[in-house]
C-alpha cells in the first residue's frame, strides 16, 4: 500500500469519538459491507465511492494479517466513475448523421437530423458503458492509528476529503475532521497550556495589513501554518539548523527543493522558486520583504538520527511527496518491515507537531512582540545574519 511503500503524502483527520480499543473483524466486517462495488455510495455527480483492501483498484479481500498493521487499520478509498470518450461519440455521432442525411436531397443535415444523431451516438456509448469498459477507478490510502485516533489521508483533493469524510461516517459511524493548521495549533495549545490567542495575522511588513486573502475570517486561524513556515526560515536562515524541542530532543530542518510564496492581499499573485536551498534565493527573500507569505516549503527534516524529505502545505499542514528514512539493515522479516514503516509515520507526524508545537509556544505568548521584532528587522536587512 502506499502508506507502506515509496514517497508519501497526506492530509491528517481526527476521529470524532473514542478510539477502539483494537482493530479487529468487526472493523474488516464494516469495510466488507460498504466495499467498492457492492454497496458504493453515489453522488449526485453519478461518481461512487467504497473501499478496497489495498494490493489493486479490484482487491476487496480484507484480512487482519494484510489491513491491521501495528495497531493501524489501512485501506483504500476507491472512487469510481464513468468518463466517456469524446472521440468515440463524435465518431459515432458522425457516422449516425451520415446515414440519416445519405437521402437528403440536399445532402445536408437536417436541425431534427442531427438531434437524432447525437441522442442515437450517447445511447450506443452508453450501452456499451454498462460493460465497465469506460470506467475510471482511482485508489487513495487510508491509515487509521489507534493510538492517535487519527487517519492520514493520501490525498489532497477537496472533493475526495468530502468523500472520504462521507463513506467513513456511512461505514464506521464517527465523523472526521480535517485537522488543518488554525484546528492543530487549538488542540496543542490545549495540551500545552498555552493560554495566549492569535486573533489576526502578524504584521511581518509595513502595510501587509491584517487579513490573509485565502483564510476566511470567522474560522480556525489556519494563517499560523503561514507563519509557522516563514518562522522556521527566518531561523534557518539564522543559520540555527536546530530546534529544541519540548520532549528534550533536537530536530536539525533545511529548507529544500521548492518555495511557493503570495501575497496576503491576493494583489501581487504567487510566485514558486525551485532550488536545491529556495530560501536562500535573492528572489525569495525580495518576494518576503514585499510582504508575500508562504504557502507551501520542501524541508528535510533530521531527529532520531530519521531524515524526511517533504512539502509542507502551510494551511493544511498537510505533508506532500515525503521521502521516508530507509528501513534498518536488520530490518528483513517482511512484516516487520511493514510495522517499522507504521513506527516512521508516526514519528514523522510527531516531529512536526513538536515543531509546530514550539513555534505555537512563542506565537501564543507574551514572547511573541519580541520575536515579531527580530523576524521584522531580519526581513529589512539585506545581510541575512542581521536580526
Amino acid at each position: 500500500m502506499g502508506f507502506f511503500t515509496g514517497r508519501v503524502s497526506f492530509l491528517r483527520f481526527a476521529v470524532q469519538g473514542d478510539a477502539p480499543r483494537a482493530f479487529g473483524d468487526e472493523h474488516l466486517d464494516k469495510l466488507r459491507e460498504h466495499a467498492a462495488g457492492k454497496q458504493a455510495v453515489a453522488a449526485a455527480d453519478g461518481v461512487e465511492a467504497g473501499w478496497a483492501a489495498g494490493k489493486s483498484v479490484l482487491d476487496v479481500a480484507f484480512d487482519l494479517e494484510k489491513n491491521v498493521v501495528n495497531d493501524c487499520l489501512t485501506f483504500d478509498l476507491r472512487v469510481d466513475s464513468e468518463k466517456l470518450p469524446g472521440d468515440l461519440l463524435k465518431a459515432y455521432y458522425e457516422a449516425d448523421l451520415a446515414a440519416l442525411a445519405r437521402e437528403n436531397p440536399s445532402g445536408l443535415a437536417s436541425a431534427k437530423q442531427k438531434k437524432e444523431a447525437k441522442e442515437s451516438a450517447r445511447e450506443r456509448l452508453e450501452h456499451e458503458a454498462r460493460d465497465g469498459r469506460y470506467k475510471k477507478r482511482k485508489c487513495s490510502q487510508v491509515l487509521w492509528d489507534r493510538f492517535s485516533n487519527e487517519v492520514l489521508f493520501g490525498a489532497t483533493s477537496s472533493s475526495l476529503a468530502d468523500r472520504l469524510s462521507h463513506l467513513f461516517g456511512s461505514t464506521f459511524g464517527a465523523g472526521l475532521e480535517l485537522v488543518t493548521a488554525g484546528r492543530r495549533a487549538e488542540l496543542l495549545a490545549a495540551q500545552l497550556g498555552l493560554t495566549g490567542s492569535a486573533d489576526a495575522p502578524s504584521g511581518f511588513v509595513a502595510g501587509a495589513g491584517d487579513e490573509v486573502a485565502w483564510v476566511p475570517g470567522g474560522g480556525p486561524p489556519d494563517f499560523l501554518g503561514n507563519e509557522f513556515l516563514l518562522w522556521l526560515w527566518f531561523l534557518t536562515d539564522r543559520d540555527a539548523d536546530s530546534v529544541q524541542l519540548a520532549d528534550g530532543s533536537e530536530v536539525t530542518l533545511m529548507p529544500a527543493r521548492t518555495l511557493t510564496l503570495q501575497c496576503p492581499r491576493g494583489v501581487t499573485g504567487t510566485g514558486t522558486l525551485a532550488s536545491d536551498g529556495p530560501t536562500r534565493l535573492p528572489e525569495a527573500r525580495r518576494a518576503a520583504q514585499a510582504g508575500k507569505l508562504p504557502r507551501k516549503m520542501g524541508l528535510t527534516l533530521v531527529r532520531h538520527d530519521q531524515q524526511y524529505e517533504l512539502t509542507l502545505h502551510a494551511e493544511t499542514l498537510a505533508v506532500g511527496s515525503c521521502k521516508m528514512p530507509d528501513l534498518p539493515e536488520d530490518v528483513t522479516n517482511a512484516r516487520a518491515k511493514l510495522d517499522e514503516r507504521a513506527s516512521q509515520l508516526r514519528e514523522l507526524v510527531e516531529t512536526l507537531d513538536l515543531m509546530y508545537g514550539r513555534f505555537l509556544a512563542v506565537r501564543l505568548s507574551a514572547d511573541w512582540a519580541g520575536e515579531l521584532e527580530r523576524v521584522r528587522r531580519w526581513l529589512t536587512h539585506t545581510d541575512r545574519q542581521a536580526a
